[in-house]
């Protein structure tokens, strides 16, 4: 509540209550309980005293059997009016005489006298006292006395709220007259602070009318002032230089993104010119490619047994030769349609996709048994066709590079975060030199010997460009004859896959 109040005099004068409050508060309640305990403890030495002096006069008559002298000894109580009961047993525990200040009411005594001591029941206080002469226990005193203790606690309490009420009063008319000394000039510091927010007027100041602290805080004031009024002119010739530069530099990026579009125009130019003519090219030379192939299958067939070894290698040669010709021609054309071909996207249950081709790829394998470990696969969104194509490029690429192991182990698997799924393939093949990394998914881009591993040098690249199109990414990690991992990237909202 103090901190939302506006005004500092308010603020003051509530310090100043809450204070004298809380001081109040904490006097009130030591006094209080000073005087409960007080009141408490004179009350039982009162009555501990009061049955010591009437054992000490009944003494004789116990020990003269004289229950008349006792009573009488009891009677002189009427003038105690607090005391309501009192009773004068025998050694033995039995009643010798008692005294009740109203007849009418009814004793309840006790049947036997307890030790010394005192007691609060109630609204009473009893007391017992031993009386005893020449170390003999002659009997027992049993006095009940009204304790008042929760009435006084009332009458106090109805006093301090009254002083309370007035000292607060008091303060807070002291405090009212007096803050005016403290809050004036902060008063004027604020107010000028409120011209200057409002006029942007920096040459204003405040008058110093002490010298103590808030005197300090009127110059410092005054200096903040004058700091702020040199640098607001600094900034604003920095502003007017600083909207120059920008109005200079908004023409240079719009000269900028002008030429970048023209470019970007001509590079997209010259990629459909260019898969035009990969598609082209490709196209027209699968008919000679064809040609030769079918011309030396004929002369094979026709005329092997007229050949001799060495021209029945040779035609080999030329067989095998345009057999991977025609490899060369299909991953290329592939790889040209795959910017044309528009996207298909649908759910597609990546795991069912790896088994799939995986089975499919194995059933045409040669070489030893493959232990294949497939883990769980999130489901992604995509062309269906396309990301088959993934599948087979990098389980075939597993098989080919783990063929001549011993116990060759193939693995896929994926992980997930918040914004992709990453799909992997592992395999503990021949693996390649890192150093190459940067030519994997190049087009034609071999990092081993034909004579060691087949393959045109595409399969990657296809990778790469599907993955890419459906706004993901690629990369490998691998050490020679330690195997390779390829991993790839699916996002988990949907790309439009355009480019």
């Amino acid at each position: 509540m103090l901190a939302r109040t506006r005004s500092i005099r308010r603020k003051l004068l509530l310090v100043v209550a809450a204070t004298t409050v809380a001081a109040l508060v904490v006097a009130g309640v030591a006094m209080e309980i000073y005087d409960l305990r007080t009141y408490q403890q004179s009350s039982v030495n009162d009555l501990v005293t009061q049955a010591d002096i009437l054992g000490r006069a009944s003494a004789p008559a116990l020990s003269f059997d004289d229950p008349k002298a006792a009573q009488e000894n009891l009677a002189l109580l009427k003038a105690r009016p607090g005391i309501t009961a009192a009773a004068i047993y025998t050694a033995k525990g039995g009643l010798f005489a008692s005294y009740v200040r109203n007849n009418g009411a009814d004793p309840k005594f006790p049947s036997l006298p307890e030790a010394d001591g005192s007691r609060v029941e109630g609204k009473e206080l009893i007391v017992f006292k031993r009386i005893v002469e020449n170390d003999e226990i002659l009997g027992t005193v049993y006095l009940r006395a009204h304790y008042q203790l929760f009435e006084r606690f009332k009458d106090y309490l109805g006093i301090l709220s009254v002083v309370m009420v007035a000292s607060l009063l008091v303060a807070v008319l002291l405090s009212a007259r007096l803050n005016t000394v403290v809050t004036r000039p902060i008063l004027a510091i604020n107010e000028v602070a409120r011209r200057v927010v409002q006029s942007r007027d920096f040459s204003l100041r405040v008058e110093k009318t002490t010298d103590d602290e808030i005197g300090s805080l009127a110059d410092g004031f005054n200096a903040m002032l004058a700091e702020i009024g040199q640098r607001a002119a600094t900034m604003e010739a920095s502003n007017r230089a600083l909207e120059q530069a920008k109005e200079e530099l908004r023409k240079l990026n719009a000269e900028l993104e002008q030429r970048v579009a023209d470019r970007t125009t001509q590079l997209e130019a010259a990629n459909k010119e260019l898969e035009s003519f990969s598609y082209s090219v490709s196209h027209d030379l699968r008919a000679p490619v064809r040609a030769i192939a079918g011309f030396s299958r004929l002369l094979w067939e026709a005329h092997a047994d007229q050949l001799d070894a060495e021209a029945q290698r040779k035609l080999g040669v030329i067989q095998s030769e345009t057999q991977r010709m025609g490899e060369l021609i299909d991953d290329l054309l592939a790889f040209s349609r795959l910017g044309r071909k528009e996207m298909q996207r649908n759910d597609l249950d990546m795991q069912a996709m790896a088994r799939g081709m995986y089975e499919r790829l194995h059933s045409q394998h040669q070489g030893p048994a493959v232990e294949f470990r497939l883990g769980s696969l999130p489901h992604a969104r995509g062309d269906r066709v396309l990301l088959e194509q993934v599948w087979a490029n990098l389980l075939s690429n597993a098989l080919k590079f783990s063929a001549k192991r011993e116990k060759p182990v193939i693995e896929v698997s994926a992980i997930s975060d918040a914004r992709e799924h990453t799909y992997f393939v592992r395999d503990n093949g021949a693996g390649f030199d890192p150093q190459y990394q940067s030519k994997l998914f190049g087009v034609f881009q071999r990092l081993h010997r034909a004579d060691e591993f087949a393959g045109t040098g595409v399969g990657l690249a296809l990778v790469q460009r599907i993955v890419n199109r459906h706004g993901g990414r690629v990369w490998a990690d691998s050490r020679p004859n330690e195997g390779a991992t390829f991993y790839f990237t699916l996002p988990k909202e949907q790309t439009d896959g355009s480019h």
